[in-house]
């Protein structure tokens, strides 16, 4: 009774003895007595070349088998993309591999790790597919990228993404913004020539014009805030409380003209900058606005003053030209008789003569009595 093994046109047979290689088997039958120790490895040749417990190495001696094998060593310090018939299959780390190329052509990209740099033909499509042995750092629109390699400064980085090997070398991408930003200082306490401590916030605004420079400080928003506290504590420690709430406007020309001292050092361009609120504290409020009032209660009473002055000036000379022409002092009674009488329901007059004549006769009555 003899074993029978049948090798399909895709597959290719390991004959071993004992457990070590004899040969390669190409696509048939065969038969082998079971007391001869033989054994067959069917390999699939649309798989990788693994033999279990084998190393690579023992068979490649066959020169048959070796012409129908693909092998790629790979370095410790390198990365191998694997392509077969110009599609991404994987990525192999370091050793020896070995694939057929009976079925499919296989192609190898080698990449040396030491240099972070991903091979140029490699596209974005496989980058995606290469997960945790890439990392990758993205310059947004508006900003400027540095590389570094182990802290290292290798080449400035426009706006894009960017992919690189993690391996024995450490990459860093540092970015910078060069659109227009705003520093705010809120709250800040300072005090006036006249020992008055108030509450000041304050805006700049600024943008980045070399961004190398910036690179060489620790933190260029510490070194701007400082430049403000400094600058508004100069402007205001030498002026009283009330100059300043005069003054207000004039404090964002003085600090922008000190920030734009320090432009060509800083590698700053200063744009604008402004008071946005002047807060006192609660005893200071409650003194100003009893002042306030005290000033709007002067105003008013002289606004006042000055009505009653007119109305009287306005009285007198009307008195004088109606005792200079009497053609206006009866036009003036007349005008009182129409006021009067749009006032009374009804009017009783008895006695003879004109009504108008009567009325007029009342009124001069009445000022005969008061003489």
């Amino acid at each position: 009774m003899y074993n029978k093994i049948i090798i399909q046109a895709d597959q290719r047979g390991l004959l071993m003895h004992k457990g070590s290689y004899e040969k390669k088997l190409m696509p048939g039958t065969y038969r082998y007595a079971p007391w001869s120790e033989r054994t067959v490895v069917v390999m699939n040749t649309s798989k990788p070349f693994v033999v279990e417990g084998k190393e690579v190495q023992v068979f490649l001696q066959d020169k048959a088998l070796a012409s129908e094998l693909d092998v790629v060593r790979v370095a410790d310090h390198e990365y191998v993309l694997h392509y077969e018939d110009g599609q991404f299959a994987g990525l192999l780390k370091p050793g020896v591999h070995a694939f057929w190329n009976v079925l499919k052509k296989h192609t190898f990209v080698h990449a040396d790790t030491r240099n972070p740099e991903l091979p140029a033909e490699v596209s974005r499509a496989v980058v995606a597919k290469l997960g945790v042995y890439v990392q990758s750092h993205e310059v947004g629109s508006g900003e400027v990228g540095f590389l570094y390699y182990d802290h290292v400064l290798q080449r400035q980085l426009s706006p894009g993404k960017y992919s690189y090997w993690k391996g024995p070398v450490t990459v860093a991408v540092r970015t910078v913004e060069l659109r227009q930003q705003q520093m705010e200082l809120i709250g800040q306490e300072i005090m006036t020539e006249d020992k008055v401590t108030l509450r000041l916030n304050f805006v700049c605004q600024y943008r980045i014009a070399e961004p190398e420079r910036i690179l060489e400080m620790k933190s260029h928003e510490e070194q701007i805030h400082i430049l403000l506290q400094l600058a508004l504590r100069e402007y205001v420690g030498t002026l009283r409380l009330d100059d300043l709430l005069k003054r207000k406007e004039e404090a964002a020309s003085f600090v922008l003209s000190r920030l734009r001292e320090r432009e060509a050092e800083l590698g700053i361009q200063f744009l604008n900058a402004g008071v946005k609120d002047i807060i006192l504290p609660g005893e200071m409020k409650a003194i100003l606005n009893t002042v306030l009032m005290a000033e709007k209660k002067a105003q008013a009473n002289l606004i006042t003053r000055r009505e009653e002055t007119a109305s009287t000036r306005s009285l007198l000379n009307t008195a004088k030209l109606m005792d200079e022409n009497r053609t206006l002092y009866r036009l003036k009674e007349l005008e009182f008789l129409e006021k009067i009488s749009e006032n009374i329901g009804s009017l009783s007059v008895s006695g003879g003569g004109d009504l108008l004549e009567r009325l007029t006769g009342l009124l001069g009555e009445s000022r005969g009595a008061e003489r």
